[in-house]
């Protein structure tokens, strides 16, 4: 299949002159600033008047704890995006204030209180699903515009009218490649997946997918999340004799449960290894062996995505943080923040969160992963998804792209 023709926004959040030379607008508005401020500190009012011109953004992400790897993502991204295109918008500055939630809902919870009350922020960048929910009655009680830069659960989505998301669904990835495995020779399926919500939801689309298209599922084997020993439970599945193994772990635990495929010799027994982009997570392959060569996935990110957009942002990621390659979920707090840029530019630089939701439905961009649009109604991201073979090139494993599913939503909102 082919890329969709969408009618794109001419501003892209990756615009060749901000790489090169800086924005000369930004740096204006900053020197603006900067000399207003010394006026006003010249009439002994400095604080309250340039505390005034700053909008605060906070992101309460996982920094430790089981899941880091994802929060040290998400925060590589929004930086980047701060350091490529500026920290003022709108005549006004931005900040991002950066507190580590460790993984804990309850934790983060507390810290987005924190945010709220004490940090007086305007907006907030969403973590791990159980950590949104968590704080979805703060947001939704104080007004604040939150952009849900890394859960990937359908559900979050309405559990405020504040909530909007530029990450992704697990729906969106497993009814693609549910459909495409039922169609290539996939008739036995085992699941192996985590415990908790995103594994739910991905193993349960899958499944009601592929069964539709007449495929069999025949066990789902559920791991536990914190400190996973993958071995027992890819030998119990093993012993199921399918001929396809479906696999949903979160990124960050790819690593640990690809040693453990190839150690239990099930990369030489001829059972398939199919499942969503975070088992073949960009960041982790670097470090995987080459027996996760073939490996098919659904996804709506690679670091090998063909376009010039993306070896743009690859190069400055990998400039930016020499030890990481970008993921999907570095690209998606990038593609967060440009919608936060870009609704404040609409509203003026306005914040208030009825005024940035507004401004925030509807807006398609080019992304370094593709085409992207916030669907008006339903405040969720449609994207391209992706089907991708894990392969070496250049001596590294990457995830390349073969096929291109267009502009796909998540298959709960359009059950609806």
């Amino acid at each position: 299949m082919t890329q969709g023709g969408h009618a794109l926004a001419s501003r892209t959040p990756f615009a060749a002159p901000e790489i090169l030379g800086g924005n000369e607008a930004a740096m204006k508005q900053s020197w603006k600033l900067s000399i207003a401020c010394f006026l006003v500190a010249g009439a002994a009012a400095i604080g309250p008047a340039c505390a005034q011109e700053l909008v605060k953004i906070g992101l309460p992400m996982p920094l430790t704890g089981v899941l880091s790897a994802v929060g040290q993502q998400a925060v590589a991204g929004a930086r980047l995006y701060m350091t490529l295109h500026g920290d003022t918008v709108a005549g006004r500055k931005v900040q991002l204030i950066v507190k580590d939630d460790t993984s804990v809902p309850d934790v983060s919870k507390r810290i987005a209180q924190e945010m709220i009350v004490n940090d007086k922020v305007d907006l907030i960048g969403g973590g791990l699903t159980p950590n949104v929910l968590a704080i979805a009655p703060l947001v939704t009680e104080a007004k604040k515009a939150t952009v849900i830069m890394v859960s990937g659960t359908s559900l979050v989505i309405g559990r405020s009218d504040y909530f909007v998301r530029t990450s992704w669904t697990h729906g969106q990835q497993a009814s693609v490649l549910a459909d495409w495995a039922a169609k290539n020779g996939s008739k036995r399926v085992t699941i192996v997946s985590s415990d908790w919500a995103p594994g739910a939801e991905a193993s349960g689309v899958f499944s009601e997918y592929f069964t539709k298209a007449g495929g069999e599922i025949i066990e789902t084997i559920k791991v536990p999340l914190a400190n996973p020993d993958f071995a027992p439970f890819l030998q119990r599945a093993t012993d199921t004799h399918p001929d396809t193994l479906f696999v949903f772990v979160p990124s960050g635990q790819a690593g640990t449960f690809a040693k453990q495929f190839v150690e239990r010799g099930l990369n030489k027994s001829g059972i398939k290894l199919i499942g969503p982009g975070d088992i073949s997570d960009d960041n982790d392959l670097p470090g995987m062996s080459d027996a996760m060569i073939g490996t098919i996935t659904a996804g709506f990110y690679s670091a090998d995505h063909s376009s010039q957009l993306n070896a743009q942002y690859v190069a400055a990621f990998k400039k930016a943080n020499p030890n990481m390659r970008p993921n999907f979920i570095s690209v998606s707090a990038y593609d967060g923040m440009h919608l936060i840029y870009e609704a404040l530019r609409k509203t003026g630089g306005k914040t208030d969160g009825d005024a940035l939701i507004k401004a925030m439905k509807g807006m398609t961009w080019e992304s370094p992963r593709g085409p992207v649009t916030i669907d008006p109604e339903t405040r969720d991201i449609v994207q391209n998804i992706y089907l991708r073979k894990v392969e070496k090139k250049k001596g590294q494993l990457y995830n390349v792209e073969f096929a291109t599913f267009p502009a796909v939503k998540d298959p709960a909102q359009t059950k609806k």
